[in-house]
Order: C-alpha cells, then sequence, then structure tokens
C-alpha cells in the first residue's frame, strides 16, 4: 500500500493561472480537468473553470487546485487549501477516514464518487479540511 499527501488550493476563477504559474516555477506537467470536462456545470459561466487540477514534477512537486463554484462561500486566504490524501484500496482509506472523523465534522461522506472509487471530505477538530480518495481505476 502506498499513500500520498498533496497540498490542493481552493481558488476563485483562478486555479489554472495559479497552476500554470506553479508550473513555470517548479517545472512539471499540468493537468486540468474543467467543470464541463466533467459533466458538473452548474453554472455556465464556470464551464471553463477547474474542477480538478494538478502539477506533477519529476523533482517531487505535487500541487492541486480547484475553483470554488460561485454557490459555495469563498474567502480569499480562509479555507485556502485542503491536504488530499490519496491512497490504493477503498480498504486502506476508509482505515484513514475511521481515524480523522473523530471529533470531526463530516463535509462529504466517504463514498463511491464519479471519478473515484471513494471520495470524501472532512474537517477536523483542529480545523484542518482533508479530502481522501481512492487513486483512479482501482476499486478495493
Amino acid at each position: 500500500m502506498s499513500v500520498t499527501t498533496t497540498t490542493h488550493l481552493n481558488l476563485r476563477g483562478e486555479a489554472r493561472a495559479a497552476l500554470e504559474f506553479y508550473r513555470s516555477v517548479f517545472g512539471g506537467d499540468l493537468a486540468v480537468v474543467t467543470y464541463k470536462d466533467a459533466g458538473a456545470v452548474q453554472e455556465e459561466s464556470e464551464a471553463d473553470q477547474v474542477m480538478w487540477g494538478q502539477v506533477l514534477a519529476a523533482n517531487g512537486f505535487h500541487v492541486m487546485a480547484y475553483d470554488v463554484p460561485s454557490r459555495l462561500p469563498y474567502g480569499q486566504g480562509e479555507n485556502a487549501f485542503f491536504v488530499s490524501v490519496r491512497g490504493e484500496t477503498v480498504e486502506e482509506v476508509t482505515g484513514y477516514w475511521e481515524g480523522l472523523i473523530e471529533g470531526s465534522t463530516i463535509v462529504i461522506p466517504l463514498g463511491p464518487a464519479g471519478w473515484a472509487a471513494a471520495y470524501g471530505m472532512v474537517r477536523d477538530r483542529f480545523g484542518v479540511t482533508w479530502v481522501l480518495d481512492v487513486v483512479s481505476g482501482t476499486n478495493e
């Protein structure tokens, strides 16, 4: 089993620009999925915004980002990041989830998602928001 943690930045309409900037500084490959790409458009004006994006470099640099939809509250610098934990199996991620939820607020219950065998979000008792998911393409 293998688990990774990655800083996941929360922006409003600037995720692509931020990711491109970080790539220019640290190098690496940029990957972006828009709300339109994922079939998850709720506001037509946000269709081309980033639902999920990352820069991953051979030197170990890795950052993820997304554009917070306008229907959700957003204040620049407030709740500016998540810690993303990605595991290889649902069983592995469920174990981490069960450890984190004690005294926490569940934002999105852990369960299957269109892009992952399991996905969930929890704000722990220290106010840190964790996003847990399973590497795409694995089911157990």
